[in-house]
């Protein structure tokens, strides 16, 4: 796919970052040189891991091509982790060789004579640009180029060397990379990537994802956006990790393949910078999640932008909530579509479509997929009722890497994966998410939906963002809401009194909390379990 993709779009733009841009042709042959490395200089073989833990440069779409071009395995890895999370997923994934950013290996480098990794190739934020963007980065990031220097490994290189040897060894081979063997074990041939869940659960585990998934949901996602599908060379902006799935399979896997420009945003969080970035060109597409679109509703420089080419916008990662996403209509003139997905599925499940838009509800199942819905003892729910999601189809993983309990724990041997969330079907065949059942609070006997009572208390005006979770006392639980607010003299008396216009009795929160902030996992998902574990703190 792959390289037809990038012979067909030769000529076009298919990434950018900063200033500096790699056409397809030019993305061929660069991840071709890495492939041809991997394959003829590292001594790693068909099958073996490659971890990768770069935000979103140029260097991200031509590693993880080579990647998959040697036939080995990506694992992903965010490089704001710690030591101890980067750990972690090195050993248990077995990765053999890590390609990193220079300042995050003076994390990484303590932990890697425990791991199995025995090649290190470093990169600098600014090695893929033009000399003259490379003085304005620097200038810009105030980026050390000695901070890696004092790691000491047998195995370390950098990715410029890696790439001027992967030349040499082309030309030598007339050109070509050397393919994997035919005769490697079917599972490791078809083995793509170990794309480990957020962590929200407890230990992180890694969730074995095929080529075949990945190429279903690829067409999947083809069906969802349908006629709205831009043509080739359209930008879409890219602000969401590359290490996460939701913007691994749209931003890089998906932009590859329909022949798109991705723009890519290195530190989204740097919202100014983002706006200045989107202000550059005509945006067709932006694949973002609810706080970012909140984030970008709400800055003045955005709300002056010219919206007319905007043709494509999804949610995923997260809830959209229904403020925000008439907000951004308004605004822009272009819904949201928001899409539910798992790490295990690829990502995508369903979706919503522009020619039959449901305002507030998911959409229903992509092709090839098939929902249902159970109580807690697995037996298939009333249309309309709530139940656990349970989903089948060709993006569902083969399992959790070397977990084979926790495997069987979640997938049934007739590939239906149960997806721990809690969800409806109704007659139409149209999908509402309500919760996480490990979010779900129970109080005086009554399940009570933590997102129902945070899409009411949004509506505040007064209010930018709220968490809710269960407490327990001697009667069960009670909920306990945590509150962004712009307005310093709102009172918690003043919440409650709101929850109790829209919210039946049990429902409505006994305790508020204000706060600045909220943890958050890397596409802003808020952690929940994390609060829970402040509170018995």
């Amino acid at each position: 796919m792959f390289t037809d993709a990038c012979q067909r779009y030769s000529a076009l733009t298919a990434f950018s970052c900063e200033g500096a841009r790699i056409s397809f042709g030019a993305l061929e042959q660069q991840s071709n040189c890495f492939a041809a490395w991997l394959l003829r200089e590292s001594t790693l073989e068909p099958g073996d891991r490659v971890a990768i833990q770069l935000p979103n440069l140029l260097q991200y779409p031509i590693v993880a091509l080579g990647v998959i071009k040697a036939g080995m395995v990506i694992v992903n890895i965010n490089p704001l982790y710690t030591a101890g999370e980067t750990e972690h997923q090195l050993r248990d994934s077995g990765a053999r060789a890590l390609i990193v950013l220079e300042d995050v290996l003076k994390v990484t480098g303590r932990i890697l004579p425990g791991s199995a990794v025995d090649r290190v190739i470093v990169t600098g934020a600014d090695d893929l640009h033009p000399w003259h963007l490379r003085m304005a980065w620097r200038l810009r990031h105030l980026f050390s180029r000695n901070q890696a220097r004092d790691i000491r490994f047998s195995g370390k290189t950098t990715l410029k060397k890696v790439l001027r040897r992967g030349a040499e060894l082309l030309k030598q081979q007339g050109g070509t990379y050397c393919l994997p063997d035919e005769d490697q074990p079917e599972d490791e041939a078809r083995l793509g990537l170990i794309q480990y869940t957020g962590g929200t659960t407890g230990t992180a585990k890694g969730a074995m994802l095929t080529h075949d998934n990945l190429i279903a949901n690829l067409q999947q996602i083809d069906d969802v956006i349908d006629a709205r599908l831009p043509p080739p060379g359209s930008i879409v902006v890219a602000p969401l990790p590359f290490y996460h799935i939701y913007a691994f399979t749209l931003n890089l896997l998906y932009s590859v393949y329909r022949g798109y420009h991705s723009v890519l945003v290195p530190d989204p969080r740097n919202t100014d910078r983002l706006v200045k970035t989107i202000k550059r060109q005509p945006v067709h597409g932006l694949v973002g999640v609810n706080t970012l679109y909140q984030v970008l509703c709400k800055h003045p420089e955005f709300q002056k932008l010219d919206f007319s080419h905007l043709q494509v916008c999804t949610s995923g990662g997260m809830a959209l909530s229904l403020s925000t996403a008439r907000r951004w209509e308004k605004l822009t003139g272009c819904k949201i579509l928001e899409g539910y997905g798992l790490t295990e599925t690829s990502p995508l499940v369903a979706s919503g479509r522009y020619h039959d838009y449901q305002e507030g509800r998911i959409g229903k199942s992509t092709r090839w997929t098939d929902i249902r819905i159970v109580d807690e003892d697995g037996r298939d729910v009333e249309t309309g009722q709530a139940g656990e999601i349970l989903v089948r189809g060709p993006q569902v993983m083969v399992g959790y890497w070397r977990q084979p309990e926790e495997t069987r724990a979640v997938l049934e041997p007739d590939g239906w994966l149960h997806t721990g969330d809690i969800g409806l079907l109704d007659a139409d065949g149209y999908l509402t998410v309500v919760d996480r059942i490990k979010d779900m609070i129970l109080v005086s006997g009554f399940n009570v939906y933590p997102a129902e009572i945070e899409d009411h208390v949004v509506r505040h005006p007064d209010i930018r963002e709220a968490a809710a979770i269960g407490i327990p006392h001697e009667e069960g639980e009670y909920v306990k809401l945590f509150v962004i607010s712009d307005n310093p003299e709102l009172t918690e008396e003043e919440i409650i009194q709101f929850c109790r216009q829209g919210l039946t009795a049990y429902k409505v929160p006994r305790k508020i909390e204000f706060r600045a902030s909220l943890p958050r996992s890397n596409v802003g998902k808020v952690l929940k379990r994390q609060l829970r574990e402040d509170q018995v703190a």
